[in-house]
């Protein structure tokens, strides 16, 4: 019986100091069960609406503003003539100026309002830097029409308006200085779309936000490559004074 009773009491004892080093270890400042669990929750939260928010750019950024402005106005379908992209420059050649302006504000604001709208719910830079980036992939691959669309220049303007409005003032600035002094809109907006990430990157400092941004302005040279040929053939067509 006494040995019995022996045992069971440095079992006993055992079980307190593990209790004891459990509990020691659950008390680290900062660190619980309880903690863990809501970051764990937190972080699930995060990413779904990462998630939600980069797929509802993605839509947005995929509705054409061209072929909708065109069909409304009586225009010939922007796919169809001229350069066959749906884009406010080749509507400047087959439209004229004021469905080319409403392209261009239309196609700004789909990569405008996404950064900006969401940008309140979630403000860290991986949420607005995936939420530009989607915007204009939704642009260049829309959903809606057979994931062929534009080659994404003004939207990328919206989506740097959204991030930060110097940067987007400058790049634009750059664009349309060089327009005025080339008359060549394709290179215009490549060189003001090559900049834009330095210029990002200097003001801002973000890793993120500079390579979504980055990451962006290889998609606008990749859509662009027709245009880079021809540009380098001396063929690449001037902006119409009409």
């Amino acid at each position: 019986m006494h040995i019995n009773s022996l045992h069971s009491k440095r079992t006993f004892n055992c079980f307190l100091k593990v209790e004891a080093i459990t509990a020691s270890i659950l008390q680290i400042p900062g660190v619980s069960l309880r903690s863990c669990n809501t970051l764990n929750i937190n972080t699930m939260e995060h990413t779904l609406l990462i998630i939600l928010f980069a797929g509802l750019a993605y839509l947005i950024g995929s509705i054409s503003t061209a072929i909708i402005t065109c069909k409304i106005m009586g225009i010939e379908d922007p796919r169809k003539t001229g350069s066959k992209n749906p884009g406010a420059t080749n509507v400047l050649r087959t439209g004229g100026k004021k469905a080319a302006i409403i392209t261009l504000l239309g196609d700004m604001l789909k990569g405008f309002i996404p950064v900006l709208v969401f940008s309140q719910f979630q403000s860290d830079a991986l949420t607005i830097a995936l939420v530009g980036l989607f915007a204009l992939l939704g642009h260049i691959f829309p959903i809606y029409y057979g994931f062929k669309g534009g080659k994404g220049v003004a939207t990328f303007y919206g989506v740097i308006l959204g991030i930060n409005w110097l940067v987007g003032i400058i790049a634009l600035a750059i664009w349309l200085g060089m327009a005025a002094i080339v008359k060549i809109s394709s290179l215009s907006a490549l060189v003001s779309v090559f900049f834009a990430p330095f210029i990002l990157w200097h003001f801002s400092q973000s890793i993120e936000l500079t390579a979504a941004v980055a990451i962006m302005s290889i998609l606008v040279f990749w859509r662009h490559k027709g245009n880079i040929k021809s540009l380098l053939q001396g063929s690449e067509a001037k902006i119409s004074k009409n």
